[in-house]
């Protein structure tokens, strides 16, 4: 009984972490207006945490619940709702919680005065109720809804303000391409309710699963492909990684939540909830775009001058890290990585927030003409914002992978494990961890470039407008959410050994792969590689940018403009587009030219034949069997003559008729 009662709870405390925002959605939304302090949207987000936290405590390393009721029925197959409660789950639900409040206090200050608001607490808890569906979703049809109910939420965030024709463009692009990969995402569920007849995950996916029984295919292996389809475009892999950056448009607030804990993170949960499907070939795959996608990335993000783009490139490539860690069948590593790189990316994109609120205000205070989020505007920040300077570099350490961070433990852990991986690898795929090791260490490079940039040297606008201009410290309402995701920022959260990432908790309970035999010197030398390139580029990047002693003749060469121009990707998506566009109009010209004057001769000489079949009717055919029937006419008016009781006529009859045998006879004789 005591049993039951505490599932009872758990059950009804995961229901709590959902309906709250929810409600507070559904209230903003009927109240409009008068809902413009937000209170409600973080009230309802602090009852999610603590409901979090309880479900938390009840189900981690413990026996997991799952709870379901009928749902409806098509045919004989009966569908189902509910809720899969297990490590996973209940990780990613205090992850969204824990990043979504520091959020939603921060936007209480950023958001001030915003003629918008209303709509913004709507959209935000709309956004976190779909993302906590998702999580916790117990069926592939109930997370797929969730999944186009994060799509959607985002479309309305990123489109926030919306008289901006940048963020119109960017929440269309969002949108469309996110629709090219639920395409794949619903393709893999068609395919796996063919061959299994349900959706159910636990049926499918779990110690017992039908996927883990059933023999491989290559059905299953597209559907496999299908399904990453779906992460690709909402994890902003290769080559739908375009729509990231220019999400950038709505509030950096939002920003940071998509970039941190929700839209970008539901891809690589979605992969590692449903990871018995993958076979070797497609866990290739995986990994193969994912060590791509994490390269390019981090060699745009190098020449970026937008603040937040920079953030934008840094986030897709660690969501290729996750990719490869996902690849390499370590699906516990990847979401260890997602769990700490939420929190010093959600603390990035903050102080970027920071900063930028408080060079609006200079912007608009002043009248200056300048773009607040261009870096080469900034410089010396450090002087007057010093608390976010600090907070920043914390940050900033941690997505370098250096130690007494977290991010020194999920990363270390996807570069150990790829190298022992590639032990057993042959041909191109050994490049793989070899290219994770250069993009960790121009992760460094560039994030290093941003923080000396944006916080040493002297504040250019001072010599650019010839003025001496003071900023201020962010206001403590938005500090303080950023102390908090800098503490969780630390190691001492996951590991009491800040050096050793297998002594961490939370990568103890979630599912690793021990298939790979340990390679001792991996542990020893990745990490010093690791942490030895990165002080090597942290040092290179000083120089460059905080003593300004950098090469200025590799800003005009042709690999400087690569990266620039994001590898010209918007090029090659334009030229796609104008191809299309002109392919469509010389196949319309064929078509009207061609196919319809070929048609429309024809119609016009089967019109001719059609003219000269009706004269010929009217005047040949007609005519014969009209004559004929005229001359019948008279032959029938002639014979009836006899008939209208005249002897005289009956005479005559009689001997045509007479005249008529004789002559045959005749013929014989």
């Amino acid at each position: 009984m005591d049993s039951l009662n505490q599932i009872a709870a758990v059950v009804w405390a995961t229901l709590v972490v959902l309906l709250a925002p929810l409600f507070a959605f559904i209230l903003s939304a009927a109240l409009g207006k008068r809902m413009r302090s937000g209170w409600l949207a973080t009230v309802a987000m602090v009852i999610s945490l603590i409901a979090a936290i309880f479900v938390f405590s009840q189900i981690w390393n413990n026996e997991p619940i799952h709870q379901q009721i009928q749902w409806f029925q098509i045919g004989n197959h009966p569908f189902a709702v509910g809720l899969i409660l297990n490590n996973l789950s209940v990780v990613l639900l205090v992850l969204v919680c824990a990043i979504a409040l520091p959020v939603f206090i921060y936007s209480r200050v950023y958001m001030k005065g915003d003629p918008g608001i209303h709509r913004y607490w709507m959209y935000l808890s709309l956004f976190c109720f779909a993302m906590l569906g998702l999580v916790v979703a117990d069926g592939l049809l109930l997370l797929y809804m969730c999944w186009e109910l994060v799509g959607f939420a985002s479309y309305l965030l990123i489109g926030f303000w919306f008289t901006k024709e940048a963020a119109i463009k960017a929440n269309k692009k969002a949108f469309l391409i996110n629709r090219i990969g639920d395409l794949g995402f619903l393709i893999g569920i068609a395919i796996l309710y063919t061959q299994f007849q349900t959706l159910d995950i636990i049926t499918l996916f779990g110690e017992q699963g039908l996927v883990k029984q059933a023999p491989p295919t290559v059905l299953l292996t597209w559907a496999g492909i299908a399904f990453f389809l779906g992460a690709m475009a909402k994890s902003a892999q290769f080559p739908f990684h375009v729509w990231l950056p220019d999400a950038m448009e709505g509030p950096t607030s939002v920003s940071s939540l998509i970039h941190a804990a929700t839209m970008v993170a539901a891809g690589v949960f979605m992969l590692v909830r449903i990871s018995p499907l993958f076979d070797a070939q497609v866990l290739f795959f995986i990994a193969g775009i994912g060590a791509f996608t994490a390269f390019m990335a981090a060699t745009i993000a190098v020449t970026q001058q937008d603040l937040k783009k920079i953030l934008a490139f840094s986030t897709i490539s660690q969501l290729g890290f996750m990719m490869v860690a996902i690849g390499l069948g370590q699906y516990g590593v990847a979401i260890f990585h997602l769990v700490t790189h939420a929190f010093f990316k959600c603390l990035l994109f903050l102080s970027a927030g920071a900063v930028i609120h408080e060079m609006s205000h200079l912007k608009v205070q002043h009248r200056l003409n300048m773009d607040p989020q261009d870096i080469r505007n900034m410089g010396g920040l450090r002087k007057f914002m010093p608390w976010t300077f600090r907070l920043t570099a914390v940050a900033a350490l941690a997505l370098a992978g250096l130690p007494l961070t977290a991010g020194y433990l999920s990363k270390d852990a996807i570069l150990i494990y790829a190298f022992e991986w590639s032990e057993w690898q042959s041909g191109v795929w050994k490049i793989i961890p070899i290219s994770l090791l250069i993009s960790s260490a121009l992760t460094a490079f560039y994030i290093a470039r941003l923080v000396f940039k944006v916080f040493f040297g002297k504040f250019r606008l001072n010599r650019t407008f010839r003025k001496q201009f003071h900023l201020h410290e962010a206001p403590k309402g938005m500090r303080y959410p950023m102390v908090f995701l800098a503490i969780g920022s630390l190691y001492f959260l996951y590991s009491y050994n800040p050096l050793v990432f297998e002594d961490a908790w939370l990568l103890r309970g979630l599912a690793t792969t021990t298939s790979l035999q340990r390679v001792n010197i991996y542990h020893t030398v990745i990490p010093a590689a690791v942490n030895g390139l990165s002080i090597i580029f942290i040092y290179v990047a000083w120089r460059w940018y905080g003593r300004r002693k950098y090469p200025i003749r590799s800003l005009s060469g042709p690999w400087y403009r690569f990266s620039e121009a994001q590898w010209y990707g918007h090029h090659v998506y334009g030229t796609i587009v104008k191809g299309t566009l002109g392919l469509a109009k010389i196949l319309y010209a064929f078509d009207r030219k061609v196919v319809d004057g070929f048609v429309n001769s024809m119609g016009g000489l089967i019109s001719a034949l059609g003219n000269i079949a009706r004269w010929l009717d009217c005047y040949i055919v007609d005519a014969l069997i009209n004559g004929l029937g005229n001359l019948s006419f008279k032959i029938g008016g002639i014979l009836r003559g006899p008939r209208k009781g005249k002897v005289q006529y009956y005479m005559l009859s009689m001997f045509l008729v007479l005249l008529v045998v004789l002559l045959i006879g005749l013929q014989f004789f």
